[in-house]
Formats: C-alpha cells, structure tokens, sequence
C-alpha cells in the first residue's frame, strides 16, 4: 500500500513538472498581440470581475480566473491540449491552487464556464478555435461570448454532444440555471443578476450605501423634531 501512494505521489510530481513545462513553453511563444486588449474588452472584463467578487458574499464556491493557460490531456500522444479564455468559472468550494496554468488532471473540478470578449478592432486570439476547444475537447457546460464592440451576447448551453444556444427569458436575459445566475444586456454592458437581484457593482452599491445613509439622517432628524 505505502509503495502504490509513493508511485502515485512520485507519478504525479512528474506529471507537475511536464505541465509546468508545457505551460512555459507555451507563455513564451505567446505574441504581444496576445497580451493586448480593446479598451472595450477591458472594460467588460472588469464588469465581470466585479459582479463575481460580490456574487462570492453569498456563493464561494464560484471562482473566477482571468486570463489562466487551461491545460488538459488529448489522444494525441506527447501533445497537450492547450486554451486561453479571457475567464474562466470553477465551481468549487475549496481553494484553488493554480498559478501559470490550470492543468485538469492536477485539478479538483473542470470549467464550469468560460467567457470570452471579442472585438472586430483587437484579434487578439483565434476564439473560433476557442469555441472549439471548449465545445468538443473540453465539454465546458457554459460559453458565453460578447461582442464588445457589436454588443452581441451569445450564452451556449453544452447538452452533451454540442453547444446549444441558450434562449432569452422575457426580460431578455439568458439563464445559467446550476448557479441561480441570469446574464443580459444593460447599457451596452453584459450584467449579472443573482436568484434575480442585480449584481451591483462597486459605485453602484456606493451610491445605495449613501441614500441609506441620507434616508437615516433624515429620520432621525424626523424623530428629533417629534421628540421636541
């Protein structure tokens, strides 16, 4: 038994060291158009970034990564199969250790959701092969891509064999059922709502924190003035 866990442990130290490798390689071949986004992809980029950091006070368990190198196995031998979204969802309840790359075999869980933002003025990547990748190699359940500049959102819902498109809701917005979440359009920008509350972002939630704090004032002025 102690020499099967020490072959398991010494096994996937060598499996590490080759995706750490693959990783490296694959970083330093990258071109600085690679590295380059719109000011538009940036923008929607952290629109996500901070609806998810507040979806995390009542969901942990959803974690987003930004720009992380997915690495995973592939029939072809001594070859890797090797992706970049703009974002990437796990759903996981415990840390996740990943620092240059997010390799599946080392990994908990797979992705449960990859983003991407295109721009007809920045190719910054082939996100055809992307969709690929994702649909046929990965089976990520979700792919949501927007057209920054187009502001077209496209949600696909992988139903075991392709992507399906996702159908808008009378609100107009496109439903991730496993996690409660509702994604649409709100001033040009793609928006995410939870169990259908909004999730506000850093000024929005700012500007409530103030009119509560105003309405306050103004009752304990109220309040005062009875008392007298």
């Amino acid at each position: 038994m102690m020499l099967d866990v020490t072959r398991g442990l010494f096994g996937r130290r060598l499996m590490l060291v080759d995706y750490e490798a693959a990783a490296q390689s694959y970083l330093e071949k990258l071109r600085p158009e690679n590295h380059a986004e719109s000011v538009s992809q940036g923008k929607q980029r952290a629109i996500t970034l901070m609806s998810f950091s507040v979806l995390r006070a009542s969901r942990s368990d959803v974690q987003v990564f930004n720009e992380l190198l997915v690495q995973y196995p592939t029939p072809r031998r001594n070859r890797l199969g090797q992706v970049v979204p703009d974002n990437m969802v796990v759903v996981h309840s415990d840390r996740i250790s990943a620092t240059w790359s997010y390799d599946l075999p080392l990994q908990p869980v797979a992705p449960f959701w990859m983003i991407d933002y295109t721009s007809k003025s920045n190719r910054r990547k082939d996100y055809a092969d992307n969709k690929r990748q994702f649909e046929n190699e990965l089976k990520v359940p979700y792919y949501l891509r927007f057209g920054t500049d187009t502001k077209k959102l496209t949600l696909f819902r992988h139903d075991g064999q392709k992507y399906m498109k996702v159908s808008a809701s009378r609100q107009n917005r496109y439903c991730v059922q496993e996690l409660e979440i509702e994604l649409g359009l709100q001033d040009e920008w793609v928006r995410f709502w939870h169990c259908g509350e909004l999730l506000m972002l850093p000024h929005e939630l700012l500007s409530r924190l103030n009119e509560l704090e105003r309405k306050v004032t103004r009752l304990r002025a109220q309040i005062g003035e009875a008392k007298n």
